[in-house]
């Protein structure tokens, strides 16, 4: 062969490639529990929070002498709330050892009472500077913390799905705020329920 010849008909050498190893590329990723995250309830409970800080101007749909929908449903979810946070109050008196866990669930509930224009007691002491619609006592709280926990969870868990079907009967702006706070209600069902499972 001469120099500088080029022999035709051979095809080039392709680029390297590590061999494999295996017939399986990859591992398979991490199952992921399935549910929302604690992180992301968290987050939601302090948005639903700062929704409550909206700005809550009274509808003139009603007539002059009768109050409209929308005060009703407003003044409802205050009654609703301020008797929530009684509960709280009874299942903290009943079982003292809860209190560290319900103190700030209990501390949001009177702050819905608020954004929705009631009045509630500042401290875990039962009140009745609001009228609630539900008063439990701490003597009509279960014995037992975890079945108290429950009725709890159980009562927010109600209110939350009552809220949320009546969102559609209200105005925009009290329509967001319920839907805020029936989510921060849904939020503390999975904390009080939490390490049931």
């Amino acid at each position: 062969m001469a120099t500088g010849t080029v022999i035709t008909g051979v095809p080039p050498t392709p680029p390297y490639e590590p061999p494999r190893t295996s017939a399986v590329p990859f591992p398979p990723p991490p199952r992921m529990p399935s549910g929302p995250r604690r992180r992301s309830l968290f987050a939601s409970a302090a948005g639903a929070v700062l929704l409550v800080g909206c700005s809550s101007a009274p509808d003139t749909d009603g007539t002059a002498g009768s109050p409209s929908a929308a005060d009703r449903a407003r003044a409802r979810a205050a009654r609703d709330s301020a008797g929530l946070v009684e509960h709280y109050d009874a299942v903290i008196a009943a079982h003292p050892g809860l209190a560290e866990r319900l103190r700030p669930l209990r501390a949001e509930v009177v702050r819905h009472v608020a954004a929705f224009g009631g009045t509630a007691s500042g401290t875990a002491t039962p009140s009745a500077s609001a009228s609630p619609s539900v008063s439990v006592s701490p003597s009509a709280v279960p014995t037992d913390a975890k079945v108290a926990l429950t009725e709890l969870a159980t009562a927010e868990r109600t209110l939350a799905d009552r809220r949320t079907e009546a969102l559609l009967d209200l105005p925009g702006e009290l329509a967001r705020l319920l839907a805020s706070v029936a989510a921060a209600g849904a939020a503390h069902v999975y904390l009080l329920t939490e390490g049931e499972a």
